[in-house]
């Protein structure tokens, strides 16, 4: 950090010139103490100040790099004087930002020593921000010299939408087999083969395994009465791509802030995202939004945080849910679950699903009640449309996300526990090790 030095009391020159050019018009005793005091003062405002730029020193670290709307983000500042003076007076701006987050304040350091202060904040609303830079402002106490330090340095932060325990909901599978998690001795069969067995009663013949049963049947000399037959045990049922379409356009919204289709529809999206990935899903995501984010399914450890982070920063746009699909419907794969998010109570798009039911997309339709979240439209009507073509209709009504466990995070808080002694106990603790803004 580069310290400017600013004078603030443009009057001192001006009186100490004054001072000195009235002693030489008509010396006295009284402009040379005059002249004494001021400069004086002025010298050592200037000492002080020039000491301070140069031994302040300040830190900013932050406890976590991401966190989930309902979490604690913990921030620690250092402010160091190795001077002999102390700072009397220092002001803080923060530049963050993130909502709620209130790092401005005004504090003070003595010589040769460090003040250290912590601040948290609850994130109360999905995104990404940035936390940083910082302007502090000190000087001398009587207020002649300021100095302004700027600190550039950042750091960004995403907060992600919370992911919600939800009820069993019926999802239409994709044209496999079966749904689930793959396991060995399943009765129906994926294309991978785990081993061979001897065949039991009521196992199907198509399930034979010709070679095996021959060379074991030569090695025993010869096919003969009572000869066993060997059939190709596979690994197990697979489990089906999962697409969530999330619908943001702006013209069906209802409700405002965290009451509103908008966010409903964007936890409901975190909320299934995870679900399908516990259930071994590969699931991707396409969001009609502003940004048209588009993530296709991966089943791995890092698909929920970068389905997360496209969600964080999803914000509505001006595309029809119709129009949408016609234009990603070549892009879904076939044989794949469609999960289709919207507040959309017209029966117009519902056209659209034909064409990819064709190509063995099978689409799931969440679609959240209006009247719930303060608006008109019925749902009635364009729910007994799709039902009408086989496909599952969801009505999501408010209620179903608005619950405690709506904010969920509890990254950077301790959990305590109260013995029979009245003692609180650490249940647990925030581990996170403190690392700087970059």
């Amino acid at each position: 950090m580069q310290p400017v030095i600013r004078l603030n009391a443009k009057i001192f020159p001006v009186l100490g010139a004054l001072a000195l050019l009235m002693q030489i018009i008509d010396p006295s005793r009284v402009w040379v103490i005059l002249m004494v005091g001021i400069g004086g003062a002025w010298l050592v405002c200037w000492w002080w100040a020039r000491g301070l730029a140069r031994s302040l020193t300040f830190e900013r670290e932050m406890r976590f790099g991401w966190a989930q709307v309902g979490d604690r983000l913990e921030e620690r500042f250092t402010l160091t004087n190795q001077f002999m003076l102390p700072a009397t007076w220092v002001t803080l701006h923060d530049h963050s930002t993130l909502p709620n987050h209130h790092a401005s304040m005004a504090t003070g350091v003595d010589g040769y020593s460090t003040s250290q202060w912590k601040i948290s904040t609850r994130c109360t609303r999905r995104g990404v921000y940035t936390l940083g830079g910082t302007t502090f402002e000190t000087g001398d106490p009587f207020g002649i010299y300021t100095i302004v330090f700027e600190d550039p340095t950042s750091s960004t932060l995403a907060v992600m939408p919370p992911v919600l325990p939800l009820p069993t909901f019926e999802i239409l599978a994709s044209g496999f087999s079966g749904e689930g998690k793959p396991r060995r001795h399943a009765l129906q069969e994926t294309i991978n083969t785990s081993h061979i067995r001897e065949m039991q009663p009521n196992d199907p013949m198509r399930l034979i395994h010709w070679k095996t049963t021959a060379r074991r049947a030569t090695s025993q000399n010869g096919i003969g009465e009572g000869s066993p037959f060997y059939l190709r045990q596979f690994e197990g049922t697979p489990a089906g791509d999962w697409w969530i379409l999330l619908d943001l356009d702006q013209r069906t919204q209802v409700g405002t802030g965290w009451d509103s289709t908008e966010e409903h529809a964007v936890n409901l999206a975190a909320s299934l995202a995870a679900h399908g990935l516990n259930q071994d899903h590969p699931v991707g995501l396409s969001i009609n939004g502003n940004s048209l984010d588009w993530i296709p399914p991966r089943r791995n450890e890092y698909q929920l945080h970068s389905l997360l982070k496209a969600l964080a920063v999803a914000s509505p746009s001006g595309m029809s849910l119709k129009d949408y699909l016609q234009r990603a419907e070549r892009a879904f794969s076939s044989h794949c679950s469609l999960i289709i998010l919207t507040a959309n109570a017209g029966a117009d798009w519902t056209q659209a699903l034909m064409p990819l039911m064709w190509r063995g997309v099978m689409p799931t339709v969440f679609l959240f009640d209006p009247v719930t979240f303060g608006g008109s439209a019925n749902t009635k009507a364009i729910s007994e449309v799709i039902q009408s073509l086989e496909i599952p209709c969801h009505i999501i009504p408010r209620e179903l996300l608005d619950m405690p466990q709506a904010r969920p995070g509890h990254e950077g808080e301790w959990e305590w526990r109260i013995s029979a002694t009245g003692k609180a106990i650490a249940v647990r603790a925030a581990q996170e090790d403190w690392r700087g803004l970059k």
